[in-house]
């Protein structure tokens, strides 16, 4: 039975207590230790009196009194006829003590407590109370979360009686935001109680807050509707700036991918002019090595799995850089100069990876899990964000500056930047302008297998995993500027979040179509793209 069911019934029970205390414990209110009051009437053999006696144990705030409903649920509370005291038997045939639970030394004739539909739903409603007065704070935060969600009335005394006694700020804090839940929909509470409720609750700001706001009834004080209708309107703008937010970070999740995939093209663009359609498949290979090197430490090291992201990083992107070194030595050197004979010969290169990959692993998409620590999601304010977004964003970045730092602190980085302004010049100062082709082709593609390893943790990974990223790729890198590292970042990013703030209004398939568009007519007025970089492609 739910919790609301059972604060429901607990409250019936309740009722019917009050209206018989006066001659079953006149003037007397049972103690929190004391159970004397409840386990009498549990002993009376009557229906009404054993709901009765589950309402005060609900309420007693005894340790006992769990174990004695437990007991009457299982069928093993009994009672003497003759002494009308009442044991719990347990599974040997014992009886003990209710409240100390100790063998009774002599062992009277005794007979169970009677239970029927009406004690079964008491029982319930009395563990759900139970729950709210429960030693374990978890517990109370449940069922005061609870009974925050069911905003049923009949739980409102149940909840003032846990409230009056809790100790624990935060469970205190989840109770009195029940109280006021209930409350605002309440008939006969005073205005001035009910407005001081609907400032509680409307400083939650969340969906659930406008719901129960929403609940005001039309017969409340014109005072309660004027302050519930502010509220509702605070917070309707409070989530529209959330939401906004929301998609900025969804957009700045996408553009981190973008700018992973699109990085090493950049670079390989720039300095060679080569438009390498096979760019794609590094990102697959890179993906397909992380799967790999999962399955090889499932099967001989299973305790290094939350490493194995760490351990794929570098293997992915040797094996794919020379994989690239390879295709430029083979193929690429050949055709320089000849930019359609160059997209052709990639193209095909990149069916033949696709085809080798599905003989090797099979058409269908493999698993590659995620280490414990990219699993789960936090809150931030009103935005949700998981681990593993929050991760692959921070690599993006990490990468972007590591690839900044090559180009501008090391040799290759210093040739690489002097073949992309001027190939002629840099060949005239003794530059070797085909090695660094070949490692520029090479650093590109290990750029791409390291993107596999990160893009292994949010798309599937099939044969197909790289041509769902390369024409955003080509776009990025137009749109940001042939050759530009900064400009790759800002038209990742831009890009990214444009995407993501259309898509609430236009939808997913015309957000990317209004895109493609916009950054159509912006070319048409920008042919260098952003951050326009002079080099050979460019020249020519």
């Amino acid at each position: 039975m739910t919790s609301i069911a059972r604060f429901r019934s607990f409250c019936c029970a309740l009722a019917f207590m009050l209206s018989v205390a006066s001659f079953c414990l006149p003037g007397t209110h049972a103690h929190a230790q004391d159970l004397s009051g409840p386990l009498g009437q549990l002993a009376t053999d009557n229906y009404g009196n054993t709901e009765a006696a589950l309402g005060e144990l609900a309420l007693s705030g005894s340790p006992a009194a769990a174990g004695i409903v437990a007991a009457l649920a299982d069928g093993n509370l009994v009672f003497s006829t003759s002494t009308r005291q009442v044991f719990i038997r347990n599974a040997q045939g014992a009886l003990l003590d209710p409240v100390t639970l100790q063998p009774v030394a002599d062992a009277p004739a005794v007979k169970p407590v009677r239970v029927n539909n009406r004690v079964r739903r008491a029982i319930d409603a009395a563990n759900g109370a139970l729950s709210l007065v429960s030693p374990d704070p978890a517990k109370r935060l449940d069922a005061a979360l609870a009974v925050g969600r069911s905003r049923d009335e009949a739980a409102l005394p149940a909840l003032e009686t846990a409230l009056a006694k809790e100790t624990d700020p935060r469970v205190k804090s989840a109770m009195t935001l029940a109280r006021a839940s209930i409350v605002i929909a309440k008939e006969g509470i005073p205005p001035a109680e009910r407005i001081a409720a609907v400032e509680l609750v409307g400083a939650e700001g969340n969906q659930e807050a406008l719901a129960i706001l929403r609940s005001v009834p039309d017969s409340a004080a014109p005072e309660v509707k004027q302050a519930a209708a502010d509220a509702i309107a605070g917070i309707e703008r409070n989530l529209a700036i959330w939401g906004a937010a929301q998609n900025v970070w969804y957009g700045v999740s996408l553009g981190s991918v973008l700018l992973l995939a699109a990085i090493g093209l950049a670079i390989t663009f720039g300095v060679m002019g080569v438009i390498n359609m096979a760019h794609g498949e590094m990102v697959m290979l890179g993906a397909y090595t992380t799967f790999v090197v999962q399955e090889l430490i499932r099967t001989y090291n299973p305790a290094l799995f939350d490493a194995s992201l760490l351990i794929a990083i570098p293997i992915a992107f040797l094996f794919t850089g020379l994989i690239g070194v390879l295709i430029e030595r083979t193929v690429i050197r050949f055709l320089y100069g000849r930019a359609l004979e160059t997209l052709l010969a990639t193209w095909g290169i990149s069916l033949i990876i696709q085809q080798a990959i599905r003989t090797a692993f099979g058409p269908t998409n493999r698993e590659v899990g995620a280490p414990s620590w990219m699993s789960g999601t936090f809150d931030l304010g009103h935005l949700a964000i998981t681990y593993g977004r929050l991760w692959i964003v921070i690599f993006a970045f990490l990468v972007f500056i590591a690839l900044l730092g090559v180009l501008r602190l090391t040799r290759i980085g210093l040739e690489m930047r002097a073949v992309t302004q001027n190939r002629r010049m840099a060949a005239s100062m003794g530059i070797r302008t085909n090695w660094v082709d070949a490692m520029t082709f090479g650093l590109g593609s290990g750029i791409a297998g390291i993107a596999g390893v990160a893009l292994s943790q949010i798309d599937n990974v099939s044969p197909n995993l790289g041509q769902s990223y390369i024409i955003d790729s080509f776009l990025v890198v137009v749109f940001g500027g042939v050759g530009n590292l900064w400009g790759t970042l800002v038209g990742a990013m831009s890009l990214g979040i444009a995407n993501k703030l259309l898509e609430p209004y236009a939808g997913a398939v015309l957000g990317k179509i209004a895109l493609l568009v916009i950054v159509i007519l912006f070319i048409q007025k920008r042919p260098r793209g952003l951050f326009a970089l002079k080099g050979r492609a460019i020249e020519s």
